[in-house]
């Protein structure tokens, strides 16, 4: 589990054996703030300087720790830094290794062709605007269950931007429509968003008791989507041709995608290992798939080339089935999104520094010993509109605040929802405003932002109304 290997309770078990120094007033905590904040504010305008944000956070992590450990060494206490550092480092490479996984999965679909054919069915249906605006909410909430909430919405993007080109406004409401949907739809599985896959790793909420969630889930994306409904125009966009078909081992790999997470989840709950144990288990059921599609891509290639005569004789060009059927399943992690693996990497690590040096016991004491439980997690769900809400999950369960069930499961749906709140407030909105230049922005998605808090609450009080045994 993440939180045992995190610097939650290596750093308690430490401290207990030789005090940690507290730096909230020394200079080197002073600056590792400022670091911190420096570093995110670059990294939450990717779009506007073109700098990666994994870049500043990385560098700020770095730096952190370099500073943490100088303080400890000039006091002999090196080996309680490195000690912490480590244990930081041990939680990040479990989430690491889960979504590299994951997103290896999702990269492989995506080569066979799986989210295309997805997309260019909807396409051929001719829906009307208004049946779209809901089969792409409804797509994107039940998706981002099991993928995560930028897959989805860029596939969801891609599907609007084509059937939405004349209708400006449509695409609009669509984009805000499927950002809150994708993050609604992650907030109640363990694998849907960074920030419940956080939750579940660190052991605070039971793999079943997450679904408790789903129906404040619901409420949260519905909401809004209702009262969007009437301003989505009534006219039907010109369909498209036929689906593609999808590549050999397409259906398969869905399969075994699914395989891989029951692995997951039985890894977890069955044998109490890490769920990142199983994950990386279902990889090799992915390198087999591959093998097998590589040995037989070769006898295919060969029964074509044995008619290319004939095909000469009519002047029709031999089919090559060599690209449709090789695959190479180190392709797929070679194309993971890197910059995001290593910008939570920065953000974790950071973080943990924070921590260690002590900010986050004071935040916890003004949040969850200044505040009730029930107005603390609302505000944690509203600063994650603004922060990252990985970001924010991870402070939480870094801080490690003595609450009931039904208030872990409360941030955890705040948190995950609360994103939806800003564009900014989720990878779902900043990877849609970067696909859909001129047609999602900020500035548009601002102004439902009215509206989307009506989900937000809804959802809130829903959780109160059916969880209350939770609490």
């Amino acid at each position: 589990m993440l939180l045992t290997c995190s610097p939650l309770i290596a750093w308690a078990d430490a401290e207990q054996a030789t005090q940690a120094l507290n730096l909230t007033k020394h200079w080197v905590g002073y600056l590792a703030i400022g670091i911190f904040a420096v570093a995110y504010l670059l990294a939450m305008t990717e779009e506007v300087t073109e700098l990666n944000k994994s870049k500043p956070m990385v560098l700020a992590a770095s730096l952190i720790w370099a500073f943490i450990a100088g303080i400890y060494m000039n006091n002999g206490m090196s080996e309680q830094a490195g000690h912490a550092f480590r244990a930081c480092l041990e939680g990040y490479a479990e989430l690491f290794l889960f979504i590299m996984v994951s997103m290896a999965y999702l990269n492989a679909m995506e080569d066979r062709g799986v989210f295309d054919n997805l997309r260019v069915w909807l396409l051929s249906k001719g829906f009307s605007y208004r049946k779209l605006f809901w089969i792409t909410g409804i797509m994107s909430f039940f998706m981002s269950s099991v993928c995560n909430n930028l897959t989805t919405a860029l596939l969801m993007g891609a599907v609007i931007a084509a059937m939405g080109k004349e209708n400006r406004k449509f695409v609009t409401l669509a984009c805000i429509n499927v950002v809150v949907a994708t993050n609604a739809g992650g907030s109640f599985s363990p694998f849907g968003d960074i920030t419940t896959l956080l939750v579940w790793q660190s052991g605070v909420v039971p793999f079943k008791d997450f679904y408790s969630l789903f129906i404040p889930a619901v409420v949260n994306f519905a909401l809004p989507a209702i009262i969007m409904h009437f301003w989505i125009p009534k006219q039907q966009p010109a369909a498209v041709g036929k689906a593609p078909k999808m590549k050999r081992g397409a259906m398969t790999m869905i399969v075994l995608f699914l395989l891989t997470i029951i692995t997951a989840v039985c890894f977890e709950n069955m044998l109490k290992l890490p769920p990142a144990a199983g994950m990386l288990a279902g990889l090799t059921y992915l390198k087999f798939l591959g093998f097998y599609l590589q040995k037989t891509a070769d006898k295919d290639n060969g029964k074509i080339s044995d008619f290319a005569h004939v095909y000469k004789l009519f002047n029709v060009a031999v089919p090559d089935a060599r690209p449709s059927q090789k695959f190479d399943v180190f392709k797929s992690v070679a194309t993971l999104e890197w910059d995001t693996l290593l910008f939570f990497y920065g953000v974790m690590i950071s973080v943990g520094g924070l921590s260690f040096i002590g900010y986050l016991t004071m935040a916890s004491d003004v949040l969850y010993v200044g505040m009730d439980p029930t107005i603390a997690n609302i505000v944690v769900g509203v600063l994650s509109a603004f922060i990252d809400n990985g970001t924010i999950m991870f402070a939480v369960l870094t801080m490690h605040p003595d609450i009931s069930q039904g208030q872990w499961l409360l941030v955890t749906l705040t948190a995950g929802v609360g994103g939806s709140l800003l564009a900014i407030g989720s990878a779902a909105g900043v990877g849609l405003m970067g696909q859909m230049k001129g047609l999602y922005s900020f500035s548009a998605h601002l102004k439902w932002m009215p509206v989307i808090l009506i989900g937000f609450f809804g959802s809130i009080a829903t959780h109160f109304l059916i969880n209350g045994s939770y609490f």
